[in-house]
């Protein structure tokens, strides 16, 4: 055993945990245990698991990004200071400016990266899972033998498409597997545009103004066309039962994201404005035009004094009124 092997070790055993107690609920509940989809659906119910307990990361991952996109029009001022300055002294000084803005604010630029690497661990062992199931090995914890080959023997459309086989394995197969490269094609067509489809979101609709002119959006932006051919190439190698649970993943994630960009986007942003023009329709906001911001009004009743008799007013020290408001009177 290697020592990624052993790294991992803990994690393929929840991961078979979380697979096979899905697959026991499904099968309790009448689906046919060797059926493809009871096992599809049991990755669906591995990433829900997986998915909600990561949303304290994915809230801690929100709110950093919101830091970032604040700090964003600090750290261009000290980029601009030492534009063009390529000397040893410039570059640290530089660093140090900016890792001062960081420490500051309470930033950390690889907070955004968190969750994916968080799940980046669970997908390889659900990966080592599903080659071991394909060879009929028993996994590291509840998945026993008999469970891994009727796993590795699952497949959708009536044997049409076996989770454990790649587009690139069936294209390698003699005859070619024609319907596994169609539907794992598919796939990987749906798991680009859905990734793409949230990262165009975050910068389309959930950025300030100062957020988009600095380097920073720049460089996310050339992210955004990038990191879809990086999926759509390395896509190809997965097997369907691993795509499924990255695809699922990423319908997870353009949700979350959606709503947390409906209901508690960046100040100053599209969705922002939005968010107040919704607000404002409804009654519950009141929008300055000029500056975009949300007033709050309170409506202070004036409480009607009763007339007082002047025994009362003598003994209470006030001057006797009529029904006025005494503060009104002089």
């Amino acid at each position: 055993m290697d020592i990624f092997s052993i790294i991992l070790w803990p994690l393929k055993w929840v991961v078979e945990l979380l697979l096979v107690g899905w697959h026991w609920l499904l099968s309790a509940a009448g689906m046919d245990p060797a059926s493809g989809l009871t096992w599809v659906l049991s990755i669906v119910g591995l990433v829900i698991v997986v998915r909600a307990a990561l949303i304290p990361l994915f809230v801690k991952q929100i709110k950093n990004q919101r830091r970032m996109m604040e700090v964003a029009p600090r750290l261009k001022k000290v980029q601009d200071k030492y534009r063009g300055k390529r000397d040893q002294l410039s570059q640290e000084a530089m660093r140090r400016e900016t890792m001062a803005i960081y420490s500051e604010t309470g930033t950390n630029p690889m907070a955004s990266c968190l969750p994916l690497l968080v799940q980046m661990p669970i997908f390889f062992s659900l990966f080592q899972v599903l080659n071991a199931a394909q060879a009929g090995k028993a996994g590291v914890g509840p998945l026993n033998s008999q469970l891994a080959e009727q796993f590795g023997n699952a497949a959708l459309f009536g044997g049409f498409a076996p989770l454990h086989t790649s587009f690139q394995k069936a294209m390698e197969a003699t005859p070619p597997q024609v319907g596994v490269m169609i539907v794992a094609a598919v796939m990987v067509v749906l798991m680009t545009a859905s990734q793409f489809i949230t990262q165009l979101q975050i910068m389309s609709k959930n950025m300030s103004e100062e957020a988009k002119a600095s380097p920073m959006f720049k460089q996310q932006r050339i992210m955004l066309y990038i990191l879809p051919f990086i999926f759509l190439f390395s896509g190809f190698a997965f097997p369907l039962g691993v795509m499924f649970y990255w695809l699922t993943s990423n319908i997870w994630t353009m949700v979350q994201q959606f709503i947390v960009i409906r209901n508690m986007p960046t100040p100053g942003s599209e969705a922002a404005k939005k968010r107040e023009e919704r607000l404002a329709r409804k009654g519950k906001l009141v929008v300055d035009e000029g500056t975009a911001q949300e007033t709050v009004v309170v409506v202070e009743k004036q409480q009607r004094q009763q007339p007082m008799s002047k025994s009362r007013a003598k003994k209470s020290g006030t001057k006797p009124n009529s029904g006025g408001n005494s503060s009104e009177r002089k």
